[in-house]
């Protein structure tokens, strides 16, 4: 059975950080690139950051490059999300994303709301 489940969301103050985790399973996690999007209330869903399978590119949101990092652990099927100087535009639900040729994978999310 596949899983992705995300943690490490939160209420965090303006200008703080917050490391999203999301740990795979029912897969072979190795071979997937994996995304973080968020979706923010009333707005459509939108890509965050990206990595390929073997960790060796990313890509990141224009608006957000410098504030966050995406990386991975293929040992712990598990790719993490750092947000730091967090702003309340940044609040909105977090999803993992795995993705190959032929077959995507879903997150449940996890809400990180920025507010003082």
């Amino acid at each position: 059975q596949v899983q992705l489940v995300e943690s490490g969301g939160g209420l965090v103050q303006p200008g703080g950080s917050l490391r999203l985790s999301c740990a795979a399973s029912g897969f072979t996690f190795s071979t997937y690139a994996m995304r973080w999007y968020r979706q923010a209330p009333g707005k459509e869903r939108e890509l965050v950051a990206a990595i390929t399978s073997v960790g060796g590119s990313t890509n990141y949101a224009d608006s957000l490059k410098g504030r966050f990092t995406i990386s991975r652990d293929n040992a712990k099927n598990t790719v993490y999300l750092q947000m730091s100087s967090l702003k309340p535009e940044d609040t909105a639900v977090y999803y993992c994303n795995a993705v190959n040729y032929h077959y995507a994978y879903w997150g449940q999310g996890t809400q990180v709301t920025v507010s003082s």
